[in-house]
């Protein structure tokens, strides 16, 4: 608790207390109280508590250790692309992908005095990312922090009027704080996914539609990519997201992290996994849940 700053700690602790007084409704989540992750963990369970942690390695600890019944992670935004490390986080938690949330993404600079006075600009980096054309021509510069509202809790407890947080609306009202603008992302449809991860996922029972992550490493060999991904082709399996990402300190070697539609059970999907397995030196199911939104 001790790494968030002073103005966000009693929030936090007060959180803390109501997550560990009902573990089994605690919904972890990584930043500060106000934290667009916060917003998330809100929309996602209402009926939930939510649990800040300082970063995602202590909220995906917190749902390990059992002081929460999930976590609640950013996994890709439509303007900045994926979230740093989580490709890394996700295969080494152990733990299984249970949903997806979608929400839409409202940037605001928050600070102390007026928009005039503001020099520099603190957030997450992917918030600076998504807002880095509005920052350039304002004069802004940026400057990377842990979270959004931690940002702004930062803020709020240095007292500099030239240093500004990026952070949702919400988070000026906690901090007490002035909104110096509102709606500053660099795009209209700027949105991020979210990800629901639990020690254990439910049987993919019932209606979908439904997704299925996995990651694989193909096998050394030329065209071995290709021949792993014809199956979906082949079997109808519509693939939604493919990504590369290097691990181990090798370049020898890609893994690979996709989303498709649909589960295992059924017989096309069952068809391009076998598939890909026979290509792949090794292939890891991160989890089957229900779509947040229609693909397409």
């Amino acid at each position: 608790m001790e790494n968030f700053a002073a103005p966000a700690r009693p929030i936090v602790a007060r959180m803390a207390d109501a997550a560990a007084a009902a573990p089994e409704r605690a919904v972890a989540f990584q930043g500060a109280p106000g934290a667009n992750s916060h917003v998330a963990a809100v929309e996602a369970f209402p009926d939930g508590l939510p649990l800040p942690c300082f970063s995602f390695e202590d909220a995906i600890d917190a749902v390990k250790q059992g002081k929460a019944d999930c976590a609640i992670i950013p996994i890709e935004n439509s303007l900045h692309g994926r979230v740093a490390d989580i490709h890394f986080l996700l295969p080494e938690s152990g733990l299984v992908i249970t949903g997806e949330h979608f929400l839409p993404i409202r940037h605001a600079l928050i600070g102390i005095g007026t928009r005039d006075e503001v020099r520099e600009a603190m957030s997450h980096p992917q918030a600076l990312g998504q807002c880095r054309h509005w920052l350039k021509a304002h004069d802004i510069l940026p400057v990377a922090y842990p979270d959004t509202a931690g940002a702004a809790a930062m803020v709020a407890e240095r007292g500099d009027r030239s240093v500004a947080a990026l952070a949702p609306p919400a988070a000026a009202e906690i901090y007490g704080l002035n909104l110096l603008g509102t709606d500053i992302a660099d795009a209209d449809h700027n949105m991020t996914r979210f990800v629901t991860l639990a020690r254990g996922g439910q049987p993919a029972i019932g209606d979908g539609p439904w997704m299925t992550t996995f990651i694989f490493e193909v096998k050394n060999i030329p065209a071995a990519l290709y021949k792993a991904l014809g199956g979906f082709a082949t079997n109808g399996v519509n693939m939604t997201k493919l990504e590369s990402y290097q691990r181990g300190g090798t370049f020898a070697a890609t893994d690979f992290y996709a989303d498709i539609e649909g589960k295992p059970g059924d017989e096309n999907v069952d068809r391009a996994l076998e598939e890909v397995g026979f290509h792949s030196k090794w292939v890891r199911v991160l989890g089957t849940y229900r779509q947040a939104r229609k693909r397409g």
